[in-house]
């Protein structure tokens, strides 16, 4: 792959233009932790200030440096102790050297930590596990990249009702306060993105907005989340966070019914949207996209994204996941591609493309090559795309 780095100088500057026009009006473990993995997190964090371009970067800054990401799905994600179960093999540096090679500035690892924290009190989280997080968060930092690290499919015990929540907010603040602490050093190269897709799993509102009672619950958890983050010292104080709605979805509901807590500036929004879904991820759905109305209906996603949090709420947005599953339909999805990238980019969204391996895989991690090149070719000629309609 041809790097393209260079050409997000010029997007960076159309974003951040963009955004403002608008106006953006118990720590066990890490008590524990052996003195050589503290010269070791304290070396990478300096890396990271020496990698980042300024210390006390402004939201819109910040955004508009993030570029286009990539997501190595299915990897410390998986719901397993074995986290090789899914069919991926562990990530190694090659395989973040690659994506950041290809010109993607933003690496979101998703985290699932029940498998590796004691489910009693204090919640212990594994230092090896830790160590393992750390390890490809630093293959990130090392090569210039954003890194955003998350609570991922915890989903068994993160529930949004009542009769849980007392425990959900001891355990999560708890996970919180020992992975802040951790990562207290490292600047603000790392976000922390503190629920990925909360919701009433396995109900029969999961994926349809929730309710009234589990949006508000999921305010309180959210609230705990960045309470323990911002009071575990160090750059945790002022480090950008992301909070989704519920289950990150973009429905109406979902997103009136979202709380920033404390009013916090450093708090980006974070959505998913595999729009449509019935082309996107349902395999059972049409594998042709592109006409005329279904471009106007995602352009109306986006829109409604949009007009929501940049413009009424002057936050900014992450599109955390998004993506299409191959029902051997490449030239299909190219097209999608294409045309999803310059919607977000246009908008002042930073789009983190979705890749678990499987249905969803871009990137071969046994050869360590993109198994869709095209694909990954469509992402970058769309920046360069909306920089020439940007000019």
């Amino acid at each position: 792959m041809i790097n393209r780095i260079s050409g997000y100088q010029y997007v960076h500057t159309i974003v951040f233009t963009l955004i403002l026009f608008i106006g953006c009006s118990s720590s066990d473990v890490t008590e524990d932790r052996e003195s050589k993995q503290d010269n070791e997190a304290t070396e990478q964090a300096e890396n990271s200030s020496e990698n980042n371009e300024g210390s006390d970067l402004s939201v819109a800054e910040f955004i508009s440096q993030m570029g286009v990401g990539w997501n190595l799905g299915n990897s410390f994600d998986v719901e397993s102790r074995d986290k090789t179960f899914w069919g991926n093999p562990l990530p190694t540096k090659e395989m973040i050297d690659l994506v950041a090679a290809s010109g993607f500035k933003t690496l979101r690892i998703p985290v699932t930590w029940g498998f590796h924290q004691n489910d009693q009190a204090p919640f212990t989280i594994e230092s090896d596990f830790l160590r393992q997080v750390q390890e490809v968060v630093d293959f990130g930092i090392a090569n210039k990249m954003y890194v955003i690290i998350d609570v991922h499919h915890d989903d068994d015990w993160i529930q949004l009702v009542a009769e849980e929540s007392d425990y959900v907010k001891e355990r999560l603040a708890s996970l919180w306060r020992q992975v802040a602490i951790h990562f207290k050093d490292y600047d603000q190269q790392l976000v922390f993105d503190v629920l990925n897709e909360p919701r009433l799993k396995g109900t029969s509102l999961e994926w349809s907005g929730g309710d009234n009672a589990s949006r508000l619950l999921l305010n309180e958890y959210h609230k705990v989340g960045v309470d323990a983050i911002r009071m575990s010292g160090g750059e945790n104080t002022s480090r950008f966070l992301m909070i989704a709605t519920y289950a990150a979805s973009t429905l109406e509901g979902p997103m009136n019914d979202l709380v920033i807590p404390n009013n916090d500036p450093n708090v980006i929004v974070s959505l998913h949207t595999y729009f449509p879904w019935s082309f996107a991820g349902d395999e059972n759905g049409p594998d042709t996209w592109g006409s005329a109305q279904e471009k106007l209906a995602l352009d109306g996603e986006m829109d409604r994204i949009y007009q929501k949090w940049v413009v009424q709420e002057g936050r900014s947005v992450v599109l955390g996941e998004w993506g299409t599953r191959n029902k051997n339909n490449l030239s299909e999805r190219i097209e999608y591609t294409s045309y999803y990238v310059e919607a977000a980019l246009k908008r002042g969204l930073i789009p983190v493309v979705w890749d678990d391996g499987g249905n969803f895989g871009l990137q071969d991690r046994n050869a360590i090559n993109w198994e869709f090149p095209e694909i990954i070719d469509a992402i970058f000629e769309a920046v360069d795309n909306t920089t020439m309609q940007k000019d």
